[in-house]
């Protein structure tokens, strides 16, 4: 399968460079995978949506939404190199000391795996100095080694959450053109994030506000929280012809016992199970083994593309996806290549904005 075969034409003004004035307010578009059939709504309406007979049978009971709890990390960097002058930018991936979920809250070590663009440039030994707003050195790291695309990157001091919440910014995805700012800080977090360490948001959750999860409970639909780091495995591009030659790279998840249950529950029961994003599709396909959900922490590199049969996920809520992405194969997958991009084009003829700050499909 090519990596063209995911390609679509997509103008300029559709790709949403901010989000919407208020959370929530954002077009949806529903899909029957089985029929064919697209209507639209508001994310807003998902509550009625959710409780219509295509999601909750008289005898199985309401579906159970699945979210990714996983909190973005003001990761990016920009640097002077102390030989050149010049400006550089970094995109901190992993700490070289955390490697697990549960140390997060431990001391960090001072050196960090790290994206740098014109990666083959940045020579073992080379050195960059960090300002904050008003000029003043606020650390300085050496590139002391690297695998592959990536660099290590070791810094004077040690650079943690607090420290990156203060002098770090929010990593905007490439298709924003724009600087970020005090807004997305806000808005490029999902309500409910309480587990730092993504490189990018998971997106199909920003349209969810308090109000709105509260309206979801309050109509007798379950919902559960589990953690996937969003890391570079999610959003790199696909650089080979065909898509079986690509290779994901490694993520950090966790679910722990009370979601693994409710899980597990919902299966046995026929609920449907409402995946809130690719993250949480791959978290679950990634965890479950033998009729169950693996509990505690692991990690994943499971590439999803079309030919691939889900086990867990029955529905997916989620955005509008870069072309030739993986994201966008793991909703071929789900859906049907063709099917999807007949969606996609119908999205672009509505006006549907996309990507991160877009407009939403919920796939049943």
């Amino acid at each position: 399968m090519k990596t063209s075969d995911f390609n679509f034409e997509l103008p300029d003004d559709l790709i949403a460079q901010y989000p919407p004035e208020k959370r929530g307010q954002s077009r949806l578009m529903l899909l029957d995978r089985q029929t064919g059939k697209r209507s639209h709504r508001m994310v807003e309406e998902l509550p009625e949506i959710l409780c219509g007979p295509e999601f909750s049978g008289k005898d199985k009971g309401p579906p159970l939404l699945v979210f990714n709890n996983s909190k973005v990390r003001k990761a990016r960097l920009i640097g002077v190199s102390e030989e050149t002058g010049g400006k550089v930018e970094f995109l901190l991936i992993e700490n070289r000391e955390q490697g697990a979920i549960s140390n997060e809250q431990l001391a960090m070590s001072n050196e960090w795996k790290v994206l740098v663009k014109r990666a083959k440039r940045r020579r073992l030994g080379s050195v960059y100095v960090f300002f904050d707003n008003n000029g003043l050195e606020i650390a300085k790291a050496e590139i002391v080694g690297g695998e592959g695309e990536f660099k290590h990157l070791a810094f004077d001091r040690v650079i943690d959450d607090g420290w990156l919440d203060r002098y770090g910014h929010i990593p905007l995805p490439p298709y924003i053109k724009r600087q970020d700012s005090h807004c997305d800080s806000e808005r490029y977090q999902t309500v409910y994030a309480s587990s730092c360490g993504s490189s990018a948001a998971p997106t199909a959750g920003l349209h969810f506000t308090n109000e709105l999860l509260e309206r979801i409970g309050a109509a007798g639909i379950e919902s559960v929280f589990i953690t996937l780091h969003v890391g570079l495995g999610t959003f790199l591009p696909v650089r080979s012809e065909n898509i079986e030659d690509h290779v994901m790279h490694r993520e950090l998840f966790s679910i722990g016992e009370e979601a693994a249950q409710k899980i597990e529950a919902a299966k046995a029961l026929g609920r449907k199970i409402v995946a809130v994003g690719t993250t949480s599709a791959r978290t679950l396909e990634s965890a479950w083994e033998t009729n169950a959900i693996k509990r505690g922490e692991n990690d994943t590199s499971i590439f999803i593309y079309p030919g691939y049969k889900f086990k867990v996920a029955d529905a997916l809520f989620t955005n509008f996806h870069t072309p030739e992405s993986t994201l966008l194969m793991l909703v071929s997958a789900f859906a049907g290549r063709e099917l999807i991009l007949e969606s996609y084009a119908e999205a672009v003829a509505l006006g549907y904005r996309f990507f991160s700050y877009g407009d939403a499909m919920l796939i049943n």
